[in-house]
């Protein structure tokens, strides 16, 4: 007999909320799932009773101190797309895709090797040293010519460091890196004014 998972949803668009209970109950048994608007009514609610976190980015990013010691349990719901090479994103439930691919995402977000699986240090995607020196800065907010003159490097390799490591990790925007960033332990939240 399997064990019922305890999962926390704490999304204030109460429609994905539903949406997202309704595919964990029907797809995913046996779950008890609980919906919290704000990260404060889960804290009522008693936080560490959670086997699993749903959430989205934003509430992700505005809340390191709870969700980073929380990394392996907690997903985010992003209408980011696959990894460039077409696997399944480790924690990122895409909520425009398909529902067999959510279905997917979600069945790997449970499968029981995940959590010793998921080391989020060492998750780089293949970046080199240099190319977290950037990603580092990036997600601080530094511009490129500030960080050609931190590293010590020409602005033509800061663009091509991010040209790489945008290609590597297959996201484009700075906010997207910024949460890669933490999610990886690449930067905390401190860092960059969290």
């Amino acid at each position: 007999m399997h064990r019922i998972k305890q999962i926390a949803i704490v999304l204030t668009d109460t429609l994905r909320g539903i949406g997202l209970q309704s595919l964990l109950t029907d797809y995913f048994p046996p779950v008890e799932v609980s919906h919290f608007p704000t990260l404060e009514q889960l804290s009522m609610a008693g936080n560490e009773l959670y086997d699993y976190y749903f959430t989205d980015p934003e509430t992700f990013v505005m809340n390191p101190d709870f969700f980073l010691p929380r990394r392996n349990k907690t997903a985010i719901l992003s209408e980011s797309t696959l990894e460039p090479n077409g696997s399944v994103a480790v924690n990122r439930i895409t909520t425009g895709a398909p529902q067999e691919l959510i279905l997917e995402q979600l069945q790997f977000l449970f499968a029981e090797e995940h959590a010793s699986a998921y080391p989020a240090a060492d998750n780089n995607k293949g970046l080199s040293g240099r190319e977290i020196d950037v990603l580092r800065l990036i997600a601080k907010g530094v511009t490129n010519k500030e960080i050609a003159d931190k590293l010590s490097i020409s602005l033509n390799t800061v663009l091509t460091h991010r040209k790489n490591i945008t290609a590597k990790l297959g996201i484009k925007t700075v906010s997207g890196l910024t949460f890669y960033a933490i999610m990886n332990g690449i930067v905390s939240g401190e860092e960059i004014g969290l």
